[in-house]
């Protein structure tokens, strides 16, 4: 399971890149900088927490991992 950093970590590192595609395109399509840079920064900040909850989520879900192994020993 990932910690909650790491999660918060993967979804910031995404959301740059993926808002600075939309602020791309919303400056090809209207030619405002201004409209793009808020445009993508409301893109960034919703989907940041929008993905938080989704890996937080299937962090709970087992489709597609291999079985948990048990430790070899405990103390």
């Amino acid at each position: 399971m990932e910690t909650r950093a790491r999660s918060i970590a993967k979804a910031v590192s995404y959301r740059i890149l993926g808002s600075a595609v939309t602020g791309l395109i919303m400056f090809v399509l209207t030619n405002k900088p201004f409209l793009s840079l808020m445009g993508s920064a409301m893109d960034m900040v919703l989907k940041i927490g929008a993905y938080f909850v989704h890996e937080r989520i299937w962090n709970h879900i087992s489709f597609g991992r291999g079985p948990e192994k048990a430790p070899e020993y405990e103390i």
